[in-house]
């Protein structure tokens, strides 16, 4: 019997012995594929990594020479700044201006790198307010020093610290100012900084007034070469940038009408085509006008310190052109609600659309024609024409509107039995909400048992009711509107609508452009100065000889 045992439990302990070897040798396996898989996963992330670091120096160097063809002024700044500090630097390098100089070369450095500005407008607004505020603080720090002298070293510290603390809180106070905030807030920053150094540091140096005479020396000197740099060497004029982006933007909303109407009339459309050029085109042109009204008072506000070129011109025009950008934006907003209506959900069948495409394509060429013609009046600095609305734009007008006369089954319904079923549905079933909601039930006396059963029984039959409505609601509210006969023509009355609110607006465009025309001086409209904008019109009799075949149809 003992034999026995012993054999038993001989086979039982080989047995679990195989087993354990297979399950080590399995975890053996796994980890080994584990660990190729890691090795694998992070060999790959390596070369991922090398690749990213090989492409990064071409990446670089396509972004900047993509950023200098986009403005080669950039690549002219970039030289012009690079110069102004070396230039500058000279002021440490060579020994004998070192000498004249000293340590307070540092402040040349810090000028030329704060104040050259891209445009000269911007250069000179803060040079001279780095230049004003540097001699308001100069001065009023020697005349501090001044009356301090003959007091006792407590006194004085006294009054300085007086002296910092009023001015200092005078000062910012006054940068809430709209008017100092908008024209004079560096020239402020710089005032403060300029005292409380001066200030504070004449309490423990006693020859503060050499220091003084070295800083407003070595800030003249950083100026003076900003401005030689700015207005002598390649000059950016703000108002230029300011007249030539109100160029632009009337260019490019005359584009966007016209690539507009094209997109809402073309029979090639289908839903994947939702970023195609046309869309590009389309948001590209107003984008750039509904985004300017910051750089609009910023360049104005720029031009504004730069030297007037036309002495005739009593009145600056550059508040002329940011009021001609708010026009601008106002008239971009009208071009937003109609690339809206590109991407309706309820969207006018082609069939109908037909109907209508070449008076609209017409009068959206008409106004763009117009808006060519004030952004080359605006470009040349000239006058519009006097008959720049033309005849062609009231016949486009009319037309539109006899087409649309033309079609009354579209927009007002044929089949008045079933509108007026419809609204007496509606009225049915208004009423008997009413009538729900009215109603007072008359006590019963019953049990409580009952009270409650019927209570159940009607709070389950209200949750189906619910839920049922809340199923039902979308797909009733869909048929109602499908079963309208002139919901498809809906969706085309509103674009019709903002076609002609654009040209409503033109007007306003109009004005506003001969206003700047004559605060601005420009020169009068000569009749070869007219700009050549073809329209292609059709004769009417083939716009129109289909329209009473189709709606008999």
């Amino acid at each position: 019997m003992s034999i026995f045992l012993r054999i038993t439990l001989a086979s039982i302990d080989h047995t679990l012995q195989k087993m354990f070897s297979k399950v080590h040798a399995g975890k053996d396996v796994a980890v080994a594929a584990d660990l190729g898989a890691s090795g694998k996963v992070v060999e790959n992330t390596n070369e991922e990594r090398i690749e990213k670091i090989k492409r990064l120096p071409g990446k670089i160097c396509g972004m900047m020479w993509k950023v200098g063809k986009e403005d080669p002024r950039r690549v002219i700044h970039s030289l012009k700044v690079g110069l102004s500090l070396t230039l500058v630097s000279l002021l440490y390098l060579m020994e004998p201006l070192f000498n004249g100089i000293g340590q307070s070369a540092i402040w040349a450095v810090m000028t030329v790198v704060v104040v050259l500005e891209f445009t000269a407008g911007a250069t000179l607004c803060k040079g001279l307010n780095r230049g004003l505020g540097t001699l308001l603080a100069g001065s009023l720090a020697f005349l501090i020093e001044y009356v301090t002298t003959n007091s006792g070293q407590v006194l004085r510290a006294v009054f300085i610290g007086a002296a910092v603390f009023l001015i200092g809180a005078t000062a910012t106070y006054m940068r809430f100012f709209p008017y100092i905030k908008k024209n004079y807030d560096y020239g402020v920053v710089i005032f403060l900084l300029t005292f409380n150094l001066i200030t504070v540091s004449s309490y423990r140096v006693q020859n503060v007034l050499k220091i003084a005479h070295e800083r407003l020396y070595t800030i003249a000197i950083g100026c003076g070469i900003c401005l030689f740099m700015t207005l002598l060497v390649f000059p950016n004029w703000s108002g230029e940038d300011l007249h030539n982006s109100t160029v632009s933007k009337l260019e490019g909303l005359a584009r966007s009408i016209e690539a507009c109407v094209n997109e809402y009339f073309s029979e090639m459309k289908s839903a994947e085509e939702g970023n195609e050029p046309s869309e590009d085109r389309i948001y590209k042109g107003y984008k750039a006008v509904l985004d300017s009204k910051t750089s609009d008072e910023t360049l104005a506000l720029h031009a504004s310190w730069e030297p007037r070129r036309k002495r005739r011109c009593y009145i600056s025009p550059w508040q002329q052109y940011v009021k001609l950008g708010a026009i601008l934006r106002h008239f971009g907003y009208t071009v937003v609600a109609l690339h809206g209506c590109l991407r309706t959900e309820i969207q006018t069948p082609l069939a109908v659309r037909a109907l209508f495409k070449d008076p609209c394509i017409r009068l959206a060429k008409e106004v763009q024609k117009v808006l060519m013609e004030l952004a080359d009046s605006v470009r040349h600095r000239r006058h519009c024409s006097p008959e720049i609305l033309s005849d062609h734009l009231h016949e486009a007008l009319q037309d539109l509107n006899t087409a649309i006369k033309s079609q009354p089954r579209l927009f007002l319904g044929s089949n008045d039995n079933q509108s007026s079923n419809m609204l007496a549905l509606a009225a049915a079933q208004a009423s008997e909400k009413n009538q729900k909601a009215f109603k007072v039930s008359l006590p019963s006396v019953k049990t409580d048992s009952s009270a409650l059963r019927d209570w159940r029984t009607k709070r389950t039959s209200e949750q189906l009711r619910e839920n049922e409505r809340k199923v039902l609601r979308p797909q009733l509210s869909k048929i109602a509107i499908t079963s309208l006969e002139f919901s498809e023509a809906l969706p085309f009355a509103a674009f019709a609508a903002l076609l002609v609110e654009t040209v409503a607006r033109l007007d306003l465009v109009i004005a506003e452009v001969e206003e700047l025309g004559q605060v601005a001086c420009f020169k009068e409209f000569r009749p070869e100065d007219q700009i050549s904008i073809t329209c292609e019109r059709p004769p009417l009799d083939d716009c129109h000889n289909d329209l009473p075949s189709q709606a008999a149809e």
